[in-house]
């Protein structure tokens, strides 16, 4: 018998905790709560979680810099869902920014909520489709980079290591299984989040930015992630396996 999911709740509102322990429990999950910081690193010491669904909006540490703590060490691979109560885009970028896999804005209906969870799960556990030859390579290679899959970071030029959050590492990881390949804003959300564009929804593109960053490329005239206009992005370089690395 398959074991159930164990899911880790941080949020500070007690009735919250409480209904959703009794959602997902009866739907067959595992569920701890905990109301801040300090209770969810105790309980990462003592018990492994498959999917963490982390507040926004807590006491002391607030979600980000914790979201941020846990996408170091031990915990880096665990998906993170961020519930938040604001609406404003600029927060839900900066938390996938973070690293978290996904958010949901509060209030929020229960089917919803358990969509996304396992979403998440799903895709946390299976690779992109439609995958080519690279993907059983250790290492991916592309212009003068290098992106190590198992780690999860890149190395630059001179060999130099470039973290990357949960969602810049998924939005690489799509771009390079799918080169010289059209990928519109719909296709890029649902590969990456598995889920459709909302209206207005501009975090892919500042994702992109972001990647691009971290890229070093010429905002003006970009080598690697290029912009189709009315229709999303590509990734122009040749795209192959990598040296393996120690």
């Amino acid at each position: 018998m398959k074991q159930a999911d164990h899911l880790l709740i941080v949020d500070d509102d007690r009735d919250i905790r409480e209904l959703l322990t009794e959602y997902l429990t009866k739907n067959g999950f595992q569920v701890s709560t905990v109301a801040n910081g300090k209770q969810m690193r105790v309980a990462l010491e003592v018990s492994t979680f498959d999917l963490i669904i982390l507040d926004l909006m807590l006491p002391g540490e607030d979600g980000l810099a914790l979201c941020r703590d846990l996408r170091t060490g031990k915990t880096k691979a665990v998906p993170i869902l961020m519930l938040t109560a604001r609406s404003d885009e600029t927060d839900r970028v900066v938390g996938l920014e973070m690293g978290a896999d996904d958010y949901l804005t509060k209030p929020f209906a229960s089917r919803e909520l358990m969509a996304r969870i396992r979403a998440v799960l799903r895709r946390t556990r299976m690779l992109p489709p439609n995958l080519n030859t690279v993907d059983s390579a250790h290492t991916i290679a592309f212009g003068d980079w290098l992106l190590d899959t198992r780690a999860r970071h890149l190395l630059d030029p001179s060999g130099t290591m470039v973290s990357l959050s949960g969602a810049e590492f998924r939005l690489l990881r799509v771009f390079l299984d799918h080169p010289q390949r059209v990928l519109n804003r719909d296709q890029l959300l649902n590969l990456t989040q598995g889920r459709e564009a909302e209206l207005f929804d501009r975090s892919i593109d500042l994702l992109v930015s972001r990647l691009r960053q971290r890229l070093l490329e010429d905002a003006r005239e970009p080598r690697y992630i290029k912009t189709v206009r009315n229709e999303g992005y590509v990734f122009a370089a040749v795209v192959e396996p990598g040296r393996e690395l120690p």
